[in-house]
Protein backbone atom coordinates (compact mmCIF):
# COMPACT_ATOMS: atom_id res chain seq x y z
CA UNK A 1 0.00 0.00 0.00
CA UNK A 2 1.35 3.28 -0.81
CA UNK A 3 2.49 5.83 2.04
CA UNK A 4 2.66 8.61 -0.80
CA UNK A 5 -1.01 10.64 -0.97
CA UNK A 6 -2.16 9.90 -4.21
CA UNK A 7 -4.67 12.11 -6.88
CA UNK A 8 -7.65 12.48 -6.05
CA UNK A 9 -9.28 15.30 -7.68
CA UNK A 10 -8.54 16.65 -11.18
CA UNK A 11 -8.60 20.17 -12.26
CA UNK A 12 -9.79 20.42 -15.20
CA UNK A 13 -9.42 24.09 -18.25
CA UNK A 14 -11.12 23.09 -22.03
CA UNK A 15 -9.63 19.87 -22.76
CA UNK A 16 -6.34 20.11 -20.20
CA UNK A 17 -5.47 18.91 -16.63
CA UNK A 18 -4.48 21.99 -15.31
CA UNK A 19 -4.11 21.23 -11.72
CA UNK A 20 -4.43 17.80 -9.46
CA UNK A 21 -5.39 17.77 -5.91
CA UNK A 22 -3.61 14.55 -4.44
CA UNK A 23 -4.75 12.88 -0.53
CA UNK A 24 -5.88 9.64 1.72
CA UNK A 25 -9.20 8.35 2.35
CA UNK A 26 -9.84 5.00 4.58
CA UNK A 27 -12.98 3.48 4.60
CA UNK A 28 -13.02 1.49 8.23
CA UNK A 29 -15.54 -0.92 10.33
CA UNK A 30 -15.84 -0.91 14.06
CA UNK A 31 -13.54 -2.74 14.85
CA UNK A 32 -10.81 -0.43 12.77
CA UNK A 33 -10.44 -3.23 9.92
CA UNK A 34 -9.80 -0.23 6.56
CA UNK A 35 -11.99 -2.11 4.17
CA UNK A 36 -10.86 0.64 1.58
CA UNK A 37 -7.98 2.53 1.10
CA UNK A 38 -6.51 5.44 -0.71
CA UNK A 39 -2.89 6.87 -0.16
CA UNK A 40 -1.91 6.33 3.15
CA UNK A 41 -4.78 5.70 5.88
CA UNK A 42 -1.64 5.53 8.56
CA UNK A 43 -1.03 9.44 7.92
CA UNK A 44 -1.36 11.28 10.77
CA UNK A 45 -3.74 14.21 10.54
CA UNK A 46 -6.02 16.94 12.77
CA UNK A 47 -9.11 15.97 12.18
CA UNK A 48 -10.14 19.78 12.67
CA UNK A 49 -14.26 20.07 12.63
CA UNK A 50 -14.53 16.91 11.43
CA UNK A 51 -14.14 15.79 14.45
CA UNK A 52 -16.30 17.72 16.45
CA UNK A 53 -19.07 15.09 16.95
CA UNK A 54 -16.41 13.68 19.02
CA UNK A 55 -16.08 16.42 21.02
CA UNK A 56 -19.76 16.68 21.62
CA UNK A 57 -19.61 12.95 23.21
CA UNK A 58 -18.75 14.34 26.69
CA UNK A 59 -21.80 16.67 26.54
CA UNK A 60 -24.46 13.63 26.10
CA UNK A 61 -22.28 11.18 28.17
CA UNK A 62 -21.87 12.55 31.17
CA UNK A 63 -25.38 13.69 31.38
CA UNK A 64 -25.09 17.75 31.12
CA UNK A 65 -27.33 17.47 27.97
CA UNK A 66 -30.37 15.86 29.46
CA UNK A 67 -30.11 17.93 32.67
CA UNK A 68 -29.90 21.04 30.67
CA UNK A 69 -32.71 19.81 28.62
CA UNK A 70 -30.77 20.32 25.27
CA UNK A 71 -32.92 19.59 22.23
CA UNK A 72 -31.74 17.27 18.88
CA UNK A 73 -31.60 20.35 16.96
CA UNK A 74 -28.79 21.88 19.94
CA UNK A 75 -27.06 18.93 19.73
CA UNK A 76 -26.73 18.99 15.96
CA UNK A 77 -25.61 22.47 16.58
CA UNK A 78 -23.03 21.08 18.72
CA UNK A 79 -21.48 19.19 15.69
CA UNK A 80 -21.80 21.85 13.76
CA UNK A 81 -19.87 24.50 11.94
CA UNK A 82 -22.73 26.25 11.05
CA UNK A 83 -22.60 29.57 8.76
CA UNK A 84 -23.62 32.26 11.03
CA UNK A 85 -27.20 32.65 9.24
CA UNK A 86 -29.65 34.23 11.63
CA UNK A 87 -30.96 30.47 12.15
CA UNK A 88 -27.69 29.95 13.89
CA UNK A 89 -26.92 33.06 15.67
CA UNK A 90 -30.79 33.35 17.21
CA UNK A 91 -30.13 29.68 18.56
CA UNK A 92 -26.93 29.94 20.09
CA UNK A 93 -27.88 33.02 21.59
CA UNK A 94 -31.01 31.71 23.09
CA UNK A 95 -28.93 28.44 24.21
CA UNK A 96 -26.42 31.17 26.21
CA UNK A 97 -29.44 32.73 28.23
CA UNK A 98 -30.78 29.21 29.21
CA UNK A 99 -27.51 29.02 30.53
CA UNK A 100 -27.61 31.97 32.18
CA UNK A 101 -24.60 33.31 29.86
CA UNK A 102 -23.95 36.12 27.64
CA UNK A 103 -21.60 36.47 24.10
CA UNK A 104 -18.63 36.67 26.42
CA UNK A 105 -18.29 33.61 27.87
CA UNK A 106 -17.40 31.94 24.67
CA UNK A 107 -13.83 31.29 23.84
CA UNK A 108 -14.37 31.03 20.30
CA UNK A 109 -13.02 34.08 19.32
CA UNK A 110 -15.45 36.40 16.57
CA UNK A 111 -15.74 35.45 13.20
CA UNK A 112 -17.81 37.63 9.94
CA UNK A 113 -20.82 35.65 9.21
CA UNK A 114 -20.21 33.48 6.23
CA UNK A 115 -23.99 33.52 5.70
CA UNK A 116 -23.67 36.43 2.83
CA UNK A 117 -27.04 38.49 3.15
CA UNK A 118 -26.63 38.69 6.84
CA UNK A 119 -22.98 39.49 6.56
CA UNK A 120 -23.51 42.16 4.04
CA UNK A 121 -26.62 43.57 5.96
CA UNK A 122 -24.17 43.87 8.45
CA UNK A 123 -21.60 45.56 6.64
CA UNK A 124 -23.87 48.74 5.83
CA UNK A 125 -25.19 48.58 9.41
CA UNK A 126 -21.65 48.83 10.79
CA UNK A 127 -21.87 46.00 13.09
CA UNK A 128 -19.06 44.44 14.05
CA UNK A 129 -19.65 39.97 13.59
CA UNK A 130 -19.76 39.15 17.43
CA UNK A 131 -18.26 35.33 18.41
CA UNK A 132 -22.22 33.99 17.88
CA UNK A 133 -21.28 34.09 14.32
CA UNK A 134 -18.22 32.07 14.71
CA UNK A 135 -19.43 28.45 12.95
CA UNK A 136 -17.67 26.80 16.01
CA UNK A 137 -20.43 28.68 18.62
CA UNK A 138 -22.51 25.77 18.65
CA UNK A 139 -19.61 23.65 19.72
CA UNK A 140 -18.77 25.97 22.47
CA UNK A 141 -22.27 26.29 24.06
CA UNK A 142 -21.79 22.51 24.24
CA UNK A 143 -18.44 22.97 26.06
CA UNK A 144 -20.16 26.00 28.48
CA UNK A 145 -22.85 23.43 29.03
CA UNK A 146 -20.73 20.30 30.09
CA UNK A 147 -18.52 22.74 32.24
CA UNK A 148 -21.51 23.99 34.14
CA UNK A 149 -22.12 20.26 34.57
CA UNK A 150 -18.77 19.70 35.75
CA UNK A 151 -19.03 22.66 38.08
CA UNK A 152 -15.89 23.19 36.61
CA UNK A 153 -14.09 27.13 35.23
CA UNK A 154 -14.54 29.53 32.70
CA UNK A 155 -11.23 28.84 30.56
CA UNK A 156 -13.00 26.03 28.88
CA UNK A 157 -10.42 25.68 26.16
CA UNK A 158 -7.23 24.97 28.08
CA UNK A 159 -6.42 21.43 27.53
CA UNK A 160 -6.13 21.10 30.99
CA UNK A 161 -9.88 21.95 31.57
CA UNK A 162 -11.88 18.83 32.64
CA UNK A 163 -14.17 19.73 29.33
CA UNK A 164 -10.98 19.84 27.42
CA UNK A 165 -9.72 16.02 29.39
CA UNK A 166 -13.07 14.26 28.90
CA UNK A 167 -12.70 15.25 25.18
CA UNK A 168 -9.72 13.84 24.71
CA UNK A 169 -10.52 10.54 26.65
CA UNK A 170 -13.75 10.37 24.34
CA UNK A 171 -11.59 10.84 21.49
CA UNK A 172 -8.84 8.36 22.21
CA UNK A 173 -11.42 5.83 23.38
CA UNK A 174 -13.32 5.57 19.65
CA UNK A 175 -10.11 6.20 18.29
CA UNK A 176 -8.45 3.42 19.38
CA UNK A 177 -5.05 5.27 19.61
CA UNK A 178 -3.23 7.39 22.03
CA UNK A 179 -2.86 11.10 20.26
CA UNK A 180 0.29 12.05 19.45
CA UNK A 181 -0.64 15.62 20.29
CA UNK A 182 -2.32 18.37 19.10
CA UNK A 183 -2.61 21.84 17.99
CA UNK A 184 -5.30 24.47 18.80
CA UNK A 185 -7.86 24.92 16.43
CA UNK A 186 -9.14 28.50 14.85
CA UNK A 187 -11.77 28.67 17.64
CA UNK A 188 -9.19 27.93 20.45
CA UNK A 189 -9.71 24.75 21.54
CA UNK A 190 -7.21 21.57 20.99
CA UNK A 191 -7.33 19.56 18.49
CA UNK A 192 -5.98 16.03 18.62
CA UNK A 193 -4.21 14.60 16.30
CA UNK A 194 -4.73 10.84 15.05
CA UNK A 195 -4.19 8.60 11.97
CA UNK A 196 -6.31 8.96 9.69
CA UNK A 197 -7.80 4.73 9.64
CA UNK A 198 -8.14 6.21 13.53
CA UNK A 199 -10.60 8.91 12.61
CA UNK A 200 -12.31 6.46 10.16
CA UNK A 201 -12.64 3.67 12.58
CA UNK A 202 -14.21 6.39 14.93
CA UNK A 203 -17.00 7.33 12.69
CA UNK A 204 -17.61 3.36 12.28
CA UNK A 205 -17.55 3.44 16.22
CA UNK A 206 -20.60 6.21 15.66
CA UNK A 207 -22.13 4.44 12.94
CA UNK A 208 -22.73 1.07 14.96
CA UNK A 209 -23.36 2.83 18.17
CA UNK A 210 -26.78 1.78 17.99
CA UNK A 211 -26.01 -1.81 18.08
CA UNK A 212 -24.96 -1.23 21.69
CA UNK A 213 -25.84 -0.10 25.15
CA UNK A 214 -23.13 1.18 26.77
CA UNK A 215 -23.38 5.08 27.61
CA UNK A 216 -21.03 6.63 25.29
CA UNK A 217 -22.34 4.18 22.69
CA UNK A 218 -25.80 5.88 23.50
CA UNK A 219 -24.26 8.86 23.36
CA UNK A 220 -23.16 8.47 20.12
CA UNK A 221 -26.24 7.05 18.52
CA UNK A 222 -27.88 10.42 19.94
CA UNK A 223 -25.29 12.60 18.18
CA UNK A 224 -25.44 10.49 15.02
CA UNK A 225 -29.51 10.92 14.95
CA UNK A 226 -29.50 14.46 15.99
CA UNK A 227 -27.17 15.32 12.90
CA UNK A 228 -29.33 13.42 10.71
CA UNK A 229 -32.13 15.20 11.58
CA UNK A 230 -30.93 18.44 11.27
CA UNK A 231 -28.54 19.04 8.94
CA UNK A 232 -29.28 23.06 8.50
CA UNK A 233 -27.85 22.86 12.02
CA UNK A 234 -24.68 21.22 10.89
CA UNK A 235 -23.52 23.16 8.27
CA UNK A 236 -26.19 25.53 6.44
CA UNK A 237 -28.51 26.25 3.21
CA UNK A 238 -26.20 25.62 0.21
CA UNK A 239 -23.67 23.77 2.45
CA UNK A 240 -22.12 20.76 1.25
CA UNK A 241 -22.72 18.64 4.59
CA UNK A 242 -26.29 19.77 4.08
CA UNK A 243 -26.94 19.48 0.76
CA UNK A 244 -25.30 15.54 0.91
CA UNK A 245 -27.03 14.85 3.85
CA UNK A 246 -30.38 15.70 2.25
CA UNK A 247 -29.39 14.34 -1.09
CA UNK A 248 -28.47 10.58 1.05
CA UNK A 249 -30.36 7.43 0.05
CA UNK A 250 -29.93 5.96 3.39
CA UNK A 251 -28.99 7.47 6.59
CA UNK A 252 -26.16 9.60 6.39
CA UNK A 253 -24.35 12.04 9.02
CA UNK A 254 -21.34 14.05 7.11
CA UNK A 255 -19.20 16.11 8.50
CA UNK A 256 -16.34 18.50 6.87
CA UNK A 257 -13.03 19.91 8.58
CA UNK A 258 -10.31 22.88 7.60
CA UNK A 259 -7.77 21.45 5.53
CA UNK A 260 -9.56 19.34 2.87
CA UNK A 261 -10.86 16.80 5.82
CA UNK A 262 -14.37 15.06 5.72
CA UNK A 263 -15.59 12.21 7.58
CA UNK A 264 -18.82 10.67 7.34
CA UNK A 265 -20.70 7.96 9.29
CA UNK A 266 -22.57 5.58 7.35
CA UNK A 267 -25.34 3.75 10.12
CA UNK A 268 -26.79 1.10 7.86
CA UNK A 269 -23.35 -0.35 6.39
CA UNK A 270 -21.43 0.33 9.77
CA UNK A 271 -18.51 2.23 8.28
CA UNK A 272 -16.74 4.90 8.30
CA UNK A 273 -15.39 7.22 6.11
CA UNK A 274 -12.92 9.95 7.12
CA UNK A 275 -10.81 11.82 4.29
CA UNK A 276 -7.71 14.43 4.03
CA UNK A 277 -6.61 15.97 0.83
CA UNK A 278 -3.11 16.98 1.20
CA UNK A 279 -2.65 20.68 -0.09
CA UNK A 280 -6.36 21.62 2.44
CA UNK A 281 -8.52 22.78 -0.52
CA UNK A 282 -12.11 22.86 0.13
CA UNK A 283 -12.94 22.32 -3.47
CA UNK A 284 -11.30 18.77 -3.65
CA UNK A 285 -12.74 17.57 -0.24
CA UNK A 286 -15.90 18.19 -1.02
CA UNK A 287 -15.54 16.20 -4.40
CA UNK A 288 -13.58 13.79 -3.56
CA UNK A 289 -16.05 12.87 0.05
CA UNK A 290 -19.20 12.94 -3.11
CA UNK A 291 -17.06 10.48 -5.52
CA UNK A 292 -16.60 8.12 -2.69
CA UNK A 293 -20.26 8.22 -1.13
CA UNK A 294 -21.34 7.78 -4.71
CA UNK A 295 -19.12 4.75 -5.27
CA UNK A 296 -20.77 3.23 -2.23
CA UNK A 297 -24.03 3.76 -3.28
CA UNK A 298 -24.92 6.10 -0.79
CA UNK A 299 -25.38 9.23 -3.14
CA UNK A 300 -26.72 9.75 -6.90
CA UNK A 301 -24.28 10.95 -9.55
CA UNK A 302 -27.23 12.31 -10.75
CA UNK A 303 -28.95 14.22 -7.87
CA UNK A 304 -28.38 18.20 -8.41
CA UNK A 305 -27.40 18.57 -5.42
CA UNK A 306 -24.48 15.96 -5.64
CA UNK A 307 -23.42 16.87 -9.07
CA UNK A 308 -22.30 20.01 -7.62
CA UNK A 309 -19.54 18.95 -6.28
CA UNK A 310 -18.96 15.80 -7.86
CA UNK A 311 -18.44 17.46 -11.12
CA UNK A 312 -18.48 21.25 -10.31
CA UNK A 313 -18.31 23.90 -13.15
CA UNK A 314 -16.10 26.46 -13.30
CA UNK A 315 -17.29 29.56 -14.78
CA UNK A 316 -15.53 32.88 -15.43
CA UNK A 317 -16.08 35.99 -14.70
CA UNK A 318 -18.73 36.66 -17.86
CA UNK A 319 -20.58 33.11 -16.62
CA UNK A 320 -18.76 30.84 -18.82
CA UNK A 321 -18.33 27.44 -18.34
CA UNK A 322 -14.52 27.13 -18.72
CA UNK A 323 -13.77 23.44 -16.82
CA UNK A 324 -14.82 21.88 -13.75
CA UNK A 325 -13.46 19.71 -10.97
CA UNK A 326 -13.98 16.28 -10.96
CA UNK A 327 -12.83 12.99 -9.39
CA UNK A 328 -10.00 10.46 -10.95
CA UNK A 329 -11.27 8.30 -13.50
CA UNK A 330 -12.69 5.41 -11.22
CA UNK A 331 -12.78 6.78 -7.64
CA UNK A 332 -17.02 7.34 -8.20
CA UNK A 333 -17.06 4.05 -9.88
CA UNK A 334 -18.89 1.39 -8.00
CA UNK A 335 -17.22 -0.37 -5.16
CA UNK A 336 -15.79 -3.95 -4.37
CA UNK A 337 -17.83 -6.78 -3.97
CA UNK A 338 -15.68 -7.28 -0.56
CA UNK A 339 -16.85 -3.41 0.16
CA UNK A 340 -20.36 -4.29 -0.69
CA UNK A 341 -20.56 -7.55 1.70
CA UNK A 342 -19.77 -5.27 4.34
CA UNK A 343 -22.87 -3.70 5.10
CA UNK A 344 -24.22 -4.07 9.03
Amino acid sequence: MSTAAVPLVEVWRGSLLESVHCGHVAISDARGEVVEAWGDPDATIFPRSSAKMIQALPLVASGAAARAGLSDAQLALSCGSHQGAPVHVDAVSRWLAALGLREEALRCGPEASRDKALRLQMIRDQEAPTQLHNNCSGKHAGFLTLARHLEAGPEYVDPDHPVQRACLEAFETVTDRTSPGFGIDGCSAPNWATPLAALARAMAVFATAHTRDDVLSQAAARLTRAMQAHPVEVAGEGRACTLMMRAARERLSLKTGAEGVFAAILPDRGLGIALKIADGATRASECAIAAILVRLGVLDAAHPDVARFLNAELTNRRGLAVGDVRPVTGLAASASQSLKSSRA
